[in-house]
């Protein structure tokens, strides 16, 4: 979220854009299931198509367009703060436009730079809930596109050779054979969440769920500037049942902002992940365990509240460099080629402010995801996910004493665990042309009883070239 979207006073999205939509909402009445036939084997989503072999690629090119229709209907709100979610019925609207450019240098070498067109603004200025309701509005805060260049990255390849897997052609990826015994190192500009804490089922806000607690693990205030991406390094050691990474990433220079530290040798992210691949009755599936730690700039919630006395905290004059760490353990695991689920538990020590994105300090979510093979439409998915986050409790009593977070802050706070609740329909109109129906639900909004339950609706579409 950019400064300049926090001053931005909520409006009607813009009739283009509502237009837009009305038409995909025809096209979804009138055109036939895609894939009711070419796709009826397709796996479940996540799951690879082990018979597929693909060409081998010298370069490619993907585009992605994303449009999100997002409001509120009004709740009960006794009070609101500088950061609480408007009580009133609200919505806005956010697009981007995707360019993903890759090329082989040499043998394991590959370049790729990502381009992206951006407009809009999440809901609410992207403040007033912790598990955020829409992934995709910490990268657009513009009323008219701006062109911006997320990913900058060189990918080097060491084979050991053995057997080899087929890799498909994608955004950020060369179709091809590769060892599947592997080092991999991938140096630039890049999201830490391109390779860590991904999942089958929930990591893609473009096409999956869309709040940001199911995505991605709540608790990982990975390093990054307010559009989601960092300066890095990342090394991955790939088997053929186990994986193991390591990163070492930027953070910005004040927490939620643009410029980053760029001295790596004193401030900044690293993380390690060890991935280990099973089968469960023949089906597929996933464990991850990660750590983190940032080494950042930040205020200390019981330092504030120390100097504070009678008056509200204020985190900001107690900045200084210092450590926030956490874990995660995130599962994935096919049913049936048409079944996956997924389930993500994460801490954070929740002693520093938030970094980079949500103030969620503990977490557990869970979910499944169903493609429609049962009722004829297999290219589309329904899914169904939950998350129950927490503060520590120094965070609690800075929030309870009036202290306003970067992201959330109703100036007084009666205490009880957030629990959003996801459940989306995405509709494959064709075959590059996704329409989604997405509803949230949320108990103890910014984890405040005496404010909500609120309801949120969304339209999303998107196209994948």
């Amino acid at each position: 979220m950019t400064a300049a979207e926090r001053h931005v006073p909520d409006r009607r999205p813009a009739p283009v854009v509502v237009g837009f939509f009305v038409v995909l909402l025809g096209l979804v009445m009138a055109l036939p299931a895609a894939g009711a036939e070419e796709g009826a084997g397709k796996p479940a989503e996540g799951v690879s198509d082990a018979k597929t072999e693909p060409a081998v690629e010298d370069w490619n090119a993907h585009f992605e367009y994303t449009g999100i229709l997002q409001g509120n209907v009004r709740f009960r709100a006794p009070y609101s703060g500088p950061n609480s979610l408007n009580p009133g019925n609200r919505m806005r609207e956010l697009m981007n436009f995707w360019g993903f450019f890759g090329t082989r240098l040499w043998e394991g070498g590959e370049f790729y730079v990502n381009t992206q067109f951006e407009q809009g603004f999440g809901l609410n200025k992207s403040v007033g809930l912790a598990g955020f309701p829409n992934g995709e509005a910490q990268k657009a805060g513009f009323h008219t596109p701006k062109f911006n260049v997320a990913r900058t990255f060189l990918r080097q390849t060491f084979g050991f050779g053995g057997e080899q897997e087929n890799l498909e052609s994608d955004a950020g990826q060369l179709a091809g054979p590769q060892d599947i015994s592997r080092l991999t190192i991938t140096a630039g500009k890049f999201s830490p969440t391109d390779l860590f804490d991904r999942n089958a089922y929930s990591h893609d806000s473009r096409g999956q769920f869309m709040n940001y607690a199911l995505a991605d693990t709540g608790t990982f205030d990975w390093g990054a500037d307010q559009k989601g991406y960092s300066g890095g390094v990342a090394v991955e050691l790939n088997q053929k049942d186990w994986a193991a990474r390591v990163g070492h990433f930027m953070v910005p220079q004040r927490p939620n902002t643009r410029d980053l530290n760029i001295d790596l040798t004193k401030y900044g992210m690293p993380v390690a992940e060890l991935e280990e691949r099973h089968e469960l009755f023949s089906a597929p599936g996933k464990l991850r365990l990660m750590a983190f730690g940032d080494h950042a700039y930040m205020g200390k919630f019981s330092d504030a509240l120390a100097i504070a006395g009678s008056a509200a905290p204020d985190v900001v004059p107690t900045r200084k460099y210092r450590w926030k760490y956490g874990i995660i353990l995130n599962l994935e695991q096919a049913i049936t080629d048409e079944v996956g689920i997924f389930s993500r538990l994460g801490w954070n020590d929740g002693q520093t402010e938030a970094l980079t994105y949500a103030e969620i300090d503990r977490t557990a979510a869970a979910g499944v995801s169903i493609r429609g093979a049962a009722w004829e439409r297999p290219a589309d998915v329904v899914g169904f996910g939950g998350a129950i986050n927490g503060l520590s409790k120094p965070h609690r009593q800075f929030l309870a004493a009036g202290g306003i977070g970067n992201f959330i802050g109703d100036g007084a706070l009666n205490y009880g665990t957030e629990r959003p609740i996801e459940t989306y329909y995405k509709v494959q109109i064709v075959e590059p042309l996704a329409v989604t129906f997405d509803y949230q639900f949320f108990v103890n909004p910014a984890y405040n009883r005496d404010r909500g339950p609120v309801s949120i609706f969304a339209l999303r579409a998107h196209l994948d070239l």
